[in-house]
């Protein structure tokens, strides 16, 4: 059975997690404190970069949330997440890229605000809150002509991406008032059993706090 180590409020974790659901794959979760538990030695020898998720079948182990959702569609190709024509592939990639290299950033300098984590400028945080913004019009562009999905009718990898990340700007105070399609297409993947699974509680994320502040610390 495939491992999964992982942590629930991961958005990087919570992506694989999604896929695995949504393909119906059985898997062992395996979950990480991240309270320097990612630096013991057992981990450290899964993965020396300590940091989840980490996916293991067998004698491979695989790091990195993209390199593992590629791995899953090649070998568990039903239901497909991932389109093979030319078109529709460089969507969800270019979505899947557009959230890991352009919002995700952008998000942590606003998270560390919100838990009074100093190191931020006043340029910074409004720059990151103008990147958001750029996202979100962009992303609301992509779902025009009243689109189900980034492309078209069918769910892919785009959404498991791009929606566990999206979502959570509220926790900013950032609406999306000016977004309707982008809250449509929102309020659709919460409705999935997927999603419903893998959503964390505001309890379990308080209990996280501490952990999360040295995690941000950390990367300033």
């Amino acid at each position: 059975m495939l491992k999964l180590y992982y942590t629930p409020i991961s958005l990087n974790s919570r992506r694989v997690w999604v896929a695995l659901l949504e393909k119906q794959i059985a898997f062992e979760p395996l979950a990480l404190n991240l309270d320097g538990d990612q630096f013991k030695p057992d981990f450290l020898a899964i993965n020396p970069f300590h940091r989840i998720p980490v996916l293991v079948d067998g004698d491979l182990t695989l790091v990195e949330s993209l390199a593992i959702l590629d791995y899953l569609e090649a070998k568990y190709p039903t239901p497909a997440l991932l389109p093979t024509e030319a078109k529709a592939l460089g969507i969800v990639r270019m979505v899947e890229m557009v959230t890991l290299n352009e919002l995700l950033p952008a998000m942590f300098p606003l998270t560390r605000q919100m838990l009074s984590v100093a190191g931020d400028t006043a340029q910074k945080l409004e720059q990151s809150k103008q990147q958001i913004v750029t996202v979100l019009r962009y992303f609301e562009g992509l779902l025009a002509d009243d689109r189900t999905y980034f492309f078209g009718e069918q769910f892919t990898f785009a959404e498991v991406v791009a929606g566990t990340a999206v979502p959570s700007l509220g926790m900013f105070g950032i609406s999306f008032d000016e977004y309707p399609k982008l809250q449509q297409w929102a309020d659709r993947l919460a409705g999935r059993s997927s999603w419903q699974q893998t959503e964390v509680s505001q309890a379990e994320i308080v209990a996280k706090i501490p952990i999360i502040k040295d995690l941000l610390v950390a990367r300033l």
